[in-house]
């Protein structure tokens, strides 16, 4: 089975929490299933679910590749040296990321307002950015941006390789595979 949930902000990417924050288990029904890579807490938008251990490694394991987009919104104007640098891979802490896919965009038309609302200042613009990374490495889209003096301000994941989150509001899922 693989299901698709689109992750609201605030939720771990677990089924408990001994502090009683909201978790997976306040949104997917579906026993033993098991999230396929993760999202921050502070994160948003397509979460893979899936009770086959081969597919969720396929899906979760960067050696296999799987493109991952999101739609980010980011402190600051993106030049194209910033935007060159996102597409050519930046150097982090824990080494070089590979080239990304990056791409200045319109506030999508689908998106969904955030509870609570990403801060607003008057004197400080913000834009839109659409990054397709083949890697996954913890809080990476986050690091790169702030890398190149574009603060994350929401970060929204689109889609993981075909599966997308197009029609899913904040917290629905959606039975992907049944089988």
């Amino acid at each position: 089975m693989l299901l698709a949930l689109n992750k609201p902000f605030g939720v771990l990417c677990q089924f408990t929490d001994e502090a009683g924050r909201p978790t997976l288990a306040d949104f997917v029904a579906q026993k033993g299933v098991y999230a396929a890579g993760r999202l921050d807490h502070d994160s948003e938008g397509l979460l893979l679910l899936t009770d086959d251990g081969r597919l969720q490694h396929r899906l979760a394991d960067p050696k296999h590749k799987q493109p991952k987009t999101y739609v980010v919104q980011v402190e600051g104007t993106p030049t194209e040296v910033a935007l060159d640098r996102l597409r050519r891979g930046v150097m982090l802490k824990d080494g070089p990321t590979l080239p990304a896919q990056v791409e200045a965009i319109a506030e999508p038309g689908w998106l969904w307002p955030r509870d609570p609302p990403v801060r607003f200042r008057k004197t400080v613009p913000d834009a839109w950015l659409r990054i397709v990374l083949r890697e996954g490495r913890n809080r990476q889209v986050r690091r790169m941006t702030a890398a190149v003096g574009l603060p994350t301000l929401r970060l929204i994941r689109e889609s993981i390789g075909p599966y997308t989150i197009a029609g899913l509001a904040p917290g629905d899922v959606r039975v992907i595979d049944g089988g």
